[in-house]
């Protein structure tokens, strides 16, 4: 637990020490978490497995929400660290989450209010009461922020409207990854990647805006400046040997700490981080926020060592899970082949329409979404299945072509790093619909960035480049080259409903 009262952490501290024990990872996703531990041996990073369980939605009966039950969380983040410890000493934890959730504390440190999923419906309509007091443009110039109505900043106008007493009594604002290193250690912190993601910070004063902050009801006060992923926060003490963990602030955004340990090597080459969504995009140590980049809604997310995360989210994964849940929950690799003996690109929907963000019934939205664009209504789980990998593909491509038009570059590779990169078959869908060879690996690459960059800050590592080289030394990818072009009469029938214009502040 805690100290009764918490300290707020202000500079950037680092240390040296010998990378003997291991080092505990905490990430978190949106439908499952893991504790994994990270340790060096003979120049070889390895990571194994020491807890993992779910994170599911639960609906709160008193203020009517979809929301996280961080107790949960916490309980199973500690009960993995206990695994772990049993497994031998541990030099450092770090813990990574989801984007854009938070948390709201009182003067007693005391959450206030449940903490509200970002797929909760209390966002619809948001963006545009907000644009009343900031335009679009305006925000945009100031965030290079990606529009999607569930950023932090429009689920603070919501609360303004729903629940103004929790903001009058917050006086701390802290994400979801920076709660739980506060309930392991007692230390205040904002972390800096995290923090972007939020539609909040400025991307030309590095500091959190005045203005939005005041548009989302939140007063400065309760902000506190964002500190360096690689900063150690304080000490986590162990009650089983009495001994003290250092607790170290990774990239604390789960897509941060995922392109920290993609296996990049080249400025040509894109990644995407795939799992219940597909973050895809470009590294850059200069933001793209002018009108090109509003035009394609494109994010300007801070990342290791101020490198940018030029992206866009794309509704990923979740399609697929929400219908296999409808199905019954049968086989996931049974859906996949399913899918590979359809014929391709017969169906097609827009993943980032706002109608597949939390539907009440999956599959049923994917028909109407074709039935409705005078398509072919996929019936079976394989053409239901194939229509979502196939509309991923092109969803890739349609990126990779914005972010080539952004960079006046063309992409010559895509990584494809997280749990998605097992689907063999989106691969080389990627690779067919993108025209470059696609490399995919490793699996557990938010977990690899996470303990990377505690490596980094304790001295084992010197740069985010030896960190990537480590993995790519440490860990087997599989590429996979173009075998089949796309028919042009279908990525024009995607292209039809798919424009960035349409996906402009949708999920």
């Amino acid at each position: 637990m805690p100290p009764a009262t918490a300290k707020v952490l202000k500079t950037k501290k680092r240390t040296c020490v010998k990378m003997a024990e291991k080092i505990a990872a905490v990430d978190i996703g949106a439908s499952s978490g893991r504790v994994m531990l990270g340790a060096l041996e003979d120049g070889i990073l390895s990571l194994t497995e020491a807890h993992r369980f779910e994170n599911t939605l639960r609906f709160d009966d008193v203020f009517a929400h979809q929301c996280w039950d961080l107790d949960s969380l916490e309980a199973e983040m500690r009960k993995g660290l206990a695994i772990a410890l049993k497994q031998g000493p541990l030099v450092s934890v770090g813990v990574d989450t989801w984007g854009v959730d938070y948390v709201l504390m009182d003067e007693n440190l005391e959450r206030i209010g449940p903490a509200v999923s970002y797929r909760d419906h209390r966002t619809d309509g948001m963006m545009e009461t907000v644009f009343t007091q900031l335009s679009r443009p305006e925000i945009y110039r100031r965030t290079g922020i990606q529009f999607l109505q569930f950023n932090t900043l429009y689920q603070l106008a919501a609360t303004v409207r729903q629940h103004p007493d929790w903001l009058a009594r917050a006086r701390h604002f802290l994400m979801i990854p920076d709660y739980l290193h506060f309930r392991l250690c007692g230390v205040l912190s904002n972390e800096y990647t995290n923090a972007t993601t939020t539609q909040l910070f400025n991307l030309h004063r590095d500091d959190w805006d005045t203005d939005l902050l005041e548009a989302a009801g939140l007063p400065k006060t309760v902000m506190m400046q964002p500190v360096e992923a690689g900063t150690v926060l304080g000490d986590m003490p162990c009650s089983q040997n009495g001994s003290r963990i250092k607790v170290i602030a990774p990239a604390t955004h789960d897509t941060g700490s995922a392109v920290a340990a993609a296996p990049l090597e080249s400025e040509d080459e894109a990644f995407i981080s795939s799992g219940t969504w597909s973050l895809m995009g470009i590294e850059s140590r200069t933001p793209f926020a002018d009108e090109h980049a509003l035009a394609a809604n494109v994010s300007n997310e801070g990342g290791v060592e101020r490198r940018y995360r030029i992206l866009k989210n794309i509704m990923g994964f979740w399609l697929i899970q929400q219908v296999r849940k409808e199905l019954g929950s049968p086989d996931h690799a049974g859906l996949v082949t399913a899918a590979r003996d359809c014929a391709p690109w017969q169906s097609l929907i827009n993943p980032q329409d706002a109608r597949f963000l939390n539907p009440a019934d999956m599959t049923a939205e994917i028909q109407a979404f074709c039935r409705e664009t005078g398509q072919q209504v996929p019936e079976s789980a394989g053409a239901l299945s194939r229509c979502i990998f196939d509309s991923l593909a092109l969803s890739y491509r349609q990126v990779k072509e914005e972010l080539e038009t952004l960079r006046g570059h063309p992409v010559n590779r895509i990584r494809i790093v997280g749990g998605g990169s097992q689907n063999a078959l989106v691969n080389q869908l990627c690779a067919d619909a993108c025209g470059i060879p696609v490399t995919a690996g490793p699996v557990e690459t938010t977990a690899l960035g996470n303990v990377c960059v505690q490596m980094i800050a304790l001295g084992q590592l010197s740069s985010l480049d030896e960190a990537r080289a480590l993995v790519r030394r440490s860990f087997p990818l599989t590429e996979y080259v173009p075998h089949h072009r796309v028919p042009e009469t279908d990525w024009s029938r995607f292209q039809s409903f798919a424009t960035p214009s349409a996906q402009e502040g949708q999920a």
